[in-house]
């Protein structure tokens, strides 16, 4: 019976044993499952692997040792960090990830994960660190993240995030590092993360955050590291703010924040290195508490208000970089720049950038005393006066050296040569004279040379060709002589820009011209320079602009500039050029090219209308000296006819109104009504594209010789006043201009319609992309979907614009204002270039004090143009000129850019388009520039580029659209070279 008892005791034991083995086998099992099946989901929503790391995540092998997973020591069949970085990996994370409970690092940084991150991520109760950044991930950061109760450090930045901030991350009191910078997150930031008592580093620079820093922040007594650049914030900077004595970086660029400094900054901070709030409106004048703030190594305070005197900063030994560019400091009188002798004591000064400002007085010669690290200096835009200090040679480690713009006199110093690592400089728009210094040739390491606008003069130094690194050379507006250096004229380096324009070059065009194969621009335009073109010039086939005119070349155009494929402009007037070569490359299209004041020139493509160059072989014929004779007296019966004929058109002037139709129907191809009726589907209102004061346009289809061509035909209402004289000044214009970036004329049409009545019609060709207007201001009724004008194309159909303008106000033989430039007169082609149309109220002007001398001239009463367009001189009665035209460019420029037309309803009284930019400007540009400028999307790591481009597209607008024509830019020219330069800083 013991027995018995004893086996049966026994039985139970086991039985017992084997079901907590089973039980905890179970377990064990189950947990490992869970993470097994967690890693496959998670492989399985990861559709791009190119360096095939996920090859390893399958069943012949334990998932704990597969490609970046880790399991713990304790707990040895559990996932606790999982790290994928850096693998171009693309897809989506799964949901799965919430399963991964015992997770303590997440590391799927630098790579390309889209859709929302899952809110599964909550589960992870003990995870410590999260990196997300340089990802795709798109939606709103998930709330309940702060259930990741132990979590020290999460990094989203570099992603597609939008919305709000969770205010609910505020309960996660172990977070020392919160990143979040260039998403997209709006709203303002949560007085909540105030709570984060153990945060070190806060960082959401390139977002779109609103409202005004929470006073709450300055509860952050850890904060060393505070970033908020480039978002929306706004108000002031509480005073709580200025207490975090942690704090060794404050970084709010770029924002809308105002309001002064605090005078005791340098007390409250005194662990500060990184002090930046450029871009926002601060005003009043900068602390001398800063002084005390010595372990100060970057102070950023550019573009805002500042005004005053730059305090004694003589302190401030670890200075790395000082930039105050932009503000309104100073008071133009000397005295202001004694702040650079103190700034002498900053051993580790590397940069320092001062223009912009209203400094006065002269460069102390203790700027030669500056730190040798010195890479960056400059002082540009100011209204410094006197000479370049000579010892400031001794500063030999500086890159770059900016000090255009200002009222510098005397010579260039020889001992700028000393600056051997110089890449840059620029000394353009002062009033420098004296010769270029040979000296300059050691520079070899130059890539840009601005000397421009001074009065610089002798010739080129022929070592400038020592400079084989130059790409930017510009010497133009100077009274430079002499021959061009061929040394200079043949460097391959140069690749952006050769502009010698406005000198008094004298002699040929070198043949070494045709060394520089890659240069873009090349302008030697209103010198002296003779002889025939070079026929190597041919072989720079990068050249996309080629200014030629205002010299006396003369002889043949070489045949061998056909293959500049590249060339967008070419102009050769004003020359004694003969011959035009046949072909095609850069004389295909005749409105690239400018060729007029070029008195004897023939040949060319039928497009630019010049006649055939006749054979020159041999002397005269014997039948041509039996013609002379009769050619003579022919002439003296010709006067008397002459003189008859002048009598006969006094009496009859209205009928020279048929003069320029006449004219334009020898050189175009000659259309009836009938050809026009059925071009248009008889008018058909399916075809009818727009419709203005004197007429309506129809898209058509024209027939020629078996030839479609798509055309636009302009019918002119006759029964409206002035819409025949809107027709014949349009032909007028039309047949003396031929631009790239003027609309183009086929033909026109005065006739008779099938009922007796006048028809006059002009055919141009057609505009595939519509108008500026429909652009900017889509219709709602518009069945396209169209994406807004993007800032380039913006920016390129201005400069367009900019230089038809140029071309009709400076370039045609006799001066042309258009008079009614505005976003409907701006015609777009398939490539997007812009075209101006619409010349039925453009003026001639007699080139002696800009009379108007065109034979439709009306009453001076009344505006010449379109309302919010027009200048508003030309209400007040005064005559049409250059002016006007730079007048309706300034609107058209700002309602391009900041989205809204001149007649908008918020415009009345004294507030219209120009004072309402210019009261933005230059501080608050972000805030009334068009919305659908960023529209899908903004490459936020640009965006303090883009606003300083837009600072200076909006300055060159409210310049031109001045009330005052004195107050105006002076040439629309100027308008055009700034808006090129502001193209090149754009694309970098």
């Amino acid at each position: 019976m013991g027995v018995l008892v004893l086996k049966l005791i026994l039985l139970i034991y086991s039985l017992v044993n084997g079901a907590l083995f089973v039980c905890s086998m179970h377990l064990r099992m189950g947990g490992n499952e869970t993470d097994r099946l967690a890693l496959l989901a998670i492989k399985a929503q990861i559709k791009q692997d190119p360096h095939n790391v996920l090859s390893s995540w399958n069943e012949s092998i334990h998932f704990c040792s597969w490609h970046g997973v880790s399991c713990g020591r304790r707990h040895r069949q559990r996932v606790t960090w999982l790290d994928l970085q850096s693998q171009k990996l693309a897809g989506s994370l799964s949901p799965h990830i919430g399963n991964l409970s015992f997770l303590r690092a997440l590391e799927l940084q630098n790579n390309s994960f889209s859709h929302e991150i899952p809110p599964q991520i909550g589960h992870l109760h003990r995870l410590q660190g999260l990196s997300l950044h340089n990802n795709s991930f798109s939606g709103r950061i998930p709330y309940n993240i702060s259930y990741c109760s132990n979590l020290i450090f999460m990094n989203f930045g570099y992603n597609r995030l939008v919305g709000k901030i969770p205010s609910e991350l505020g309960s996660l009191l172990k977070l020392r590092e919160v990143d979040l910078k260039v998403n997209n997150l709006t709203g303002e930031i949560p007085p909540s993360l105030g709570n984060l008592s153990s945060l070190g580093r806060l960082n959401a620079d390139g977002n779109n955050l609103v409202g005004s820093l929470p006073a709450s922040l300055g509860q952050l007594k850890k904060l060393t590291f505070l970033a908020l650049d480039s978002n929306n914030l706004s108000g002031t900077i509480p005073p709580s703010m200025y207490n975090l004595s942690a704090l060794h970086t404050f970084s709010v660029l770029v924002n809308q924040i105002q309001g002064s400094l605090p005078p005791d900054l340098g007390k409250t901070l005194p662990n500060l290195k990184f002090f930046a709030v450029a871009g926002n409106k601060f005003f009043g004048s900068l602390p001398p508490s800063l002084s005390n703030a010595t372990s100060l190594q970057r102070l950023q305070v550019q573009w805002n208000k500042l005004t005053g005197k730059v305090p004694d900063f003589r302190k401030l030994h670890n200075l790395s970089a000082f930039a105050i560019q932009g503000n309104r400091l100073g008071s133009g009188t000397d005295g202001d720049l004694s702040f650079l002798s103190d700034l002498t004591n900053a051993t580790e000064l590397e940069v320092l950038i001062i223009d912009d400002n209203n400094f006065g007085g002269t460069l102390p010669t203790s700027i030669s005393n500056l730190s040798t690290k010195l890479e960056l200096f400059w002082f540009d835009r100011n209204q410094i006066h006197g000479s370049i200090p000579t010892d400031i040679g001794n500063l030999v480690n500086l890159e770059s050296l900016t000090v255009g713009e200002n009222s510098l006199t005397g010579n260039i110093p020889t001992e700028i040569q000393k600056l051997s690592s110089l890449v840059e400089l620029d000394i353009s728009f002062n009033t420098l004279s004296g010769s270029i210094p040979s000296s300059l040739g050691n520079l070899t390491k130059l890539y840009n040379l601005f000397l421009q606008g001074n009065n610089l003069e002798g010739v080129i130094p022929s070592n400038l060709g020592n400079c084989q690194q130059l790409i930017l050379l510009d010497l133009s507006n100077n009274k430079l002589s002499g021959a061009i250096p061929q040394q200079v004229i043949g460097l391959p380096s140069l690749s952006k820009l050769l502009n010698l324009s406005r000198n008094h070059f004298t002699g040929s065009l070198p043949m070494e011209v045709g060394k520089m194969k890659s240069l873009g621009v090349l302008d030697i335009s209103n010198n002296m320079l003779s002889g025939e073109l070079p026929s190597s010039l041919g072989s720079c086939e990068s050249l996309e602009v080629l200014h030629l005119q205002g010299n006396f070349f003369k002889g043949s155009i070489p045949s061998s500039m056909i293959g500049l494929k590249a060339i967008e402009e070419l102009d050769l007037s004003r020359n004694n050029l003969s011959a035009v070569p046949t072909g095609g490359g850069a004389f295909k299209n005749a409105s690239a090219i400018s060729i007029t004041g070029n008195t004897k020139l023939c040949g060319g493509i039928a497009d630019l209308q010049l006649p055939k160059c006749k054979s020159r072989k041999g002397g005269l014929s014997r039948s041509l000296k039996l013609i002379i004779p009769l050619v003579l007296s022919g002439v003296a019966l010709l006067g008397i006819v002459m003189v008859m004929s002048y009598f006969f058109l006094c009496s009859s002037r209205r009928k020279r109104k048929e003069i320029p139709l006449s004219t334009l129907a020898n050189h175009f191809l000659q259309v009836s009504y009938a050809n026009l009726l059925r071009a248009t589907d008889e008018f058909s209102s399916a075809n009818l594209i727009g419709a203005g004061s004197f007429g309506s346009v129809y898209k058509g289809i024209l027939d020629d010789n078996d030839k479609h061509q798509l055309v636009a035909v302009k019918v002119f209402n006759l029964l409206r006043h002035g819409a025949s004289k809107s027709f014949m000044a349009e032909c007028e214009a039309l047949r003396n201009i031929k631009h790239r970036n003027l609309v183009e004329i086929i033909t026109a049409c005065s006739s008779v319609d099938f009922h007796g009545n006048d028809f006059k019609a002009l055919v141009y060709k057609y505009m595939d992309r519509g108008s500026l207007e429909e652009w900017l201001h889509p219709p709602t009724e518009i069945e396209e979907v169209r994406e807004a004008l993007n800032l380039e194309q913006r920016l390129d159909i201005a400069i367009d614009v900019a230089c038809a303008l140029d071309y009709l106000h400076n370039h045609c033989e006799t001066p042309i204002v258009h008079c009614d430039l505005k976003p409907s007169n701006v015609l777009l082609d398939n490539e997007m270039t812009g075209h101006v149309s619409d010349f039925g109220l453009a003026r001639f002007l007699s080139q002696e004090a800009g009379i108007n001398v065109s034979n439709n001239h009306t009453s001076s009463i009344g505006i010449k143009g379109s309302v919010g367009y027009a200048a508003p001189e030309y209400g007040m009665g005064s005559e049409v000129s250059t002016n006007g035209d730079v007048y309706s460019f300034g609107i058209l420029l700002l309602e391009m850019f900041a989205g809204k037309r001149p007649t908008d309803d918020m415009f009345n009284g004294d507030l219209n388009l120009h004072t309402y930019v210019k009261m933005a400007f230059p501080n608050r540009v972000m805030e009334i520039v068009d919305s659908t400028l960023f529209e899908g999307g903004t490459n936020e790591r640009r965006v303090q580029k883009i606003e300083v481009c837009l600072n200076s597209i909006f300055r060159i607008g409210i310049e031109c659209s001045a009330e005052s024509p004195m107050d105006r830019l002076k040439n629309i020219s100027d308008a055009a070279s700034e808006l090129h330069s502001i193209r090149d800083v754009l694309l970098g």
